[in-house]
This record gives C-alpha cells, structure tokens and sequence, in this order.
C-alpha cells in the first residue's frame, strides 16, 4: 500500500517513536468513529422529533430514515475497522469522501421530505456539521486528512448548489434581495459562495495549525521516549531533571543534601566469573540485579551505579526525602531477606560461593554533574559515599551480612523506622581506610 506524506515523514524518525505515534493516530481514528456515531445518532433522534410532513410509509418520507440509516451502517463499519485494522491512506479517503456524500445525500433529501423546492435544502443548518467532520480529521495530526476533508466538503457543496441552479433551468429562484434570500426559498449566490469561502478558510487555518501541531507532537513523543530511555541509564528522577532541564548541564553542577548511601555486593562472584561460562555470568548478576533493583525504587532509592556485581543506590541524593534514613534502612533489610533466598537457589545449582553483602552510611553528600564536555556522568561525592563502601568491605572482617553506620541506624529509627529483628551494635570498630573508630549496627 502506498504510504501518505506523513508516513513518509514517518519514516525519518526512530522506530520507537514512529510507533507510538501511529498507536496515537490508531486511537485517533477510534475516537473520531465514536463521535461520527454520536453525531448520526443526534440526527436521528432530532428526525424523530421533529414534525412529519409527508404520509409515513411513502417512498419520499422513506428517503431521510434511509439516510440516517445508510450513515448509521457506515459510522459503525468504520469504527469496527478502527479497531480491527490499522486504516491505511485509501481508506481513510474513502471514509473521508463517504462521510460527506451521506451528510450531504442527508440534506439533499430534506427538500423532499418537507416538500419544498431544491433551493430549501441550501439554508438547513445541518450543513454546519460539515465544520464539524472537517475538525475531526485535525484529532490525527495529519494535514492531508483535513485538507481531503475540506476539499469534499467544498466540492459537494458546490454539487449541492449545482443541482438547485440545474432543477430550476430557467433561475427563477435567484435573488439579489437579502430580505427576500431569507423569508423565502430564493437563492442568493453570494451567501453560497461565502460557505463555500468559509469551508476553504477553515480547512486552511486547520491545516496550518496541525503543521505546527504535529511537529510539536512528534518532538513531544520523541522527547517522552528519550526520557524513557534515559531512565534505563539514570534514576527517574535525573532522567527528568536532564530531559527538561531548561539550560546546558554542565560538569561542576551540583546540589548538597542530606542522604543515605546503600551498597550492595556478591562474594564470590569474581570466583565464579573466572570458572563459568559467559552467558552464565550474566544470567546469575542479571538475576541478583532483577531482584535488588525493584526494592531499592520501591522504597524510594535511586540507582547510582552498577559497579560490576556491586550496586550503589542514593536515598534523598536525586531528590529530598524526610525520611531518607528510615527509607534506606527498610530497604537494607529487604534486601537482605531476599538475597538469602537468592543465595540458597544459587547454592541449589551448585552455586554455594555466593552471598550478597549490604552496608548502609548517611550523611551531607553533593550530587551532581562530574565529566568534561564530551561525557558527563551524574553521580554523588562525600564522606557517607566513601564510607558506606568500606563498611561493605568490613562486613568480611566482621562475620556479617550487612553493617549500618549506628548515626544512619539512629536517624533511620528517629524518622519512623521500625526494626524487623535483633541488631546488633558494635562500639568503637576500626574500619580499614576509616581515621577514627565508629560505632556501627550489624543488620544481617
């Protein structure tokens, strides 16, 4: 099928992209055959109530019915289409040339059904749905549609004046008196072109404001989804603050705030990584990180970086939280609970090496930009960040799983917290790297 102008267009942007805004023109189409059934559905209930003229049952009191009837069957063909099958450039067309004709055939018939001259037909106000279904091809944001829209329109028109002015050979309907154009039948070519006029002028307006429209939507979509992308690198909350931020990023931005750092690690995996297969390392890290990742952004954390088998997540560095402490303390022990769970599958494959160490250490930290011009990278530097990876090394020294600075441990209860179990606190412990003793809570 050959493509439209717009699919062509289309075709220069990414295919993710390309698709959603196709998805966002599918449900366009859906939307506008709920609206045409709701407009056919008004005419008929208005032809309803409105006083009949004509014995019922004869072939000319039959003409409307059949047309709103015709109108009816055709609306509901297209709205089923919609949902069954993406509609292509010649379908829409026809739908588009289909729509008119009826709406018109409509009109045309009202002269015969209230037994007036032709020209009685020009001045029903139904012709101002024609507006209506020209606005409705805007819904897809695409110009070729409202412009097809308003040419059929115009063109039919003109047919509709055609065979007023064809029925009366002799133009005796013709007038140039207003007055006379309104109280009666009589024709005034003028006010026919103005429609006419109207109809190219509205279609024009349209069809440039859905030019700019599209382009504004296109870059909305395209921004959405580098946004999206961007989140599979960075935490949300960076993803948002880069992709709407108003000036440059640059290297030396940075904000300082009160946070807490967690870290995560796997003893025993660079054993397993120097013994196994490729495919198999990746499948035993990929299956660690699928289960530690959703906990730390449950619980409000923000994924700084993958550091090998390492994970090092910020809770209140991205954004400010009250309760950073309390957060990063809940998720600690979740994570905890699940990564035994983990390590007893792992040592059921014959895996026995594995187990994941935690440590957790809060304090002021300065998040933000570090790089040069050509690579930035969005990170946080401070003393907690330093000394929540050193606690992560001392769990070995102490025999633990998982090791909270006593502070961190504190804050965390003074914001909420509510231990699950017995912890441990140690006094005074030399930790390697660290200058002075620290008061430290072993959590698993």
């Amino acid at each position: 099928m050959r493509l439209s102008a717009a699919d062509d267009a289309n075709q220069d942007l990414p295919p993710v992209v390309r698709a959603r805004i196709t998805a966002l023109q599918d449900n366009s189409e859906k939307l506008i055959g709920w609206i045409q059934l709701a407009i056919v559905i008004l005419f008929g209930v208005l032809y309803g109530l409105s006083r009949q003229t004509v014995p019922m049952g004869t072939a000319i009191w039959l003409l409307t019915p059949a047309a709103i009837g015709l109108y009816f069957i055709a609306t509901v063909i297209r709205l089923i289409m919609a949902y069954r099958i993406r509609m292509g450039f010649w379908l829409l067309a026809g739908s588009i040339v289909i729509d008119m004709a009826l709406l018109y055939g409509l009109i045309w018939s009202f002269h015969l059904q209230y037994m007036q001259p032709a020209s009685f037909y020009l001045k029903a106000p139904t012709q101002q749905y024609v507006y209506i279904f020209i606005a409705l091809r805007a819904l897809r944001f695409e110009v070729q549609y409202v412009v097809l829209a308003g040419i059929a329109a115009a063109l039919g028109w003109v047919v509709m004046i055609g065979y007023v002015l064809f029925a009366d050979p002799n133009n005796a309907m013709i007038t140039r008196n207003y007055v006379e154009y309104l109280t009666s039948n009589s024709i005034l070519v003028g006010a026919e072109v103005d429609k006419i006029i109207t109809i190219a002028a509205v279609t024009t307006i349209l069809a440039f404001a859905i030019h700019g429209a599209r382009r504004m939507t296109t870059q909305a979509v395209t921004g959405e989804q580098a946004q999206e992308n961007l989140s599979r690198f960075f935490a949300p909350e960076i993803a948002q603050h880069i992709s709407r931020s108003g000036d440059a990023i640059s290297a030396g931005d940075g904000e300082a705030r009160e946070a807490a750092i967690l870290n995560l690690d796997v003893r025993g995996f660079t054993a397993l990584a120097s013994s196994a297969s490729p495919q198999e390392v990746m499948s035993v890290l990929a299956d660690y990180q699928r289960r530690m990742v959703p906990i730390i952004q449950r619980h409000g954390g923000a994924i700084d970086k993958f550091l090998g088998d390492g994970i090092m997540a910020t809770f209140g560095a991205t954004r400010p939280l009250e309760d950073y402490a309390a957060r990063a303390m809940v998720a600690l022990e979740e994570c905890m609970g699940v990564a035994a769970e983990w390590t007893a599958e792992q040592a059921a494959l014959g895996r026995s090496s594995l187990a994941v160490n935690g440590a957790l250490a809060s304090g002021r930290i300065v998040a933000g930009a570090v790089g040069d011009a050509t690579r930035l990278e969005y990170t946080v530097i401070g003393e907690a960040v330093n000394l929540s990876a050193k606690l992560e090394k001392h769990n070995k020294v102490q025999g633990c799983r998982a090791l909270a600075l006593k502070e961190t441990y504190d804050a965390a209860c003074a914001q909420g917290y509510t231990p699950r179990g017995q912890h441990l606190v140690l006094r005074s412990i030399t930790v390697g790297g660290v200058s002075a003793p620290v008061d430290l809570v072993a959590v698993a």
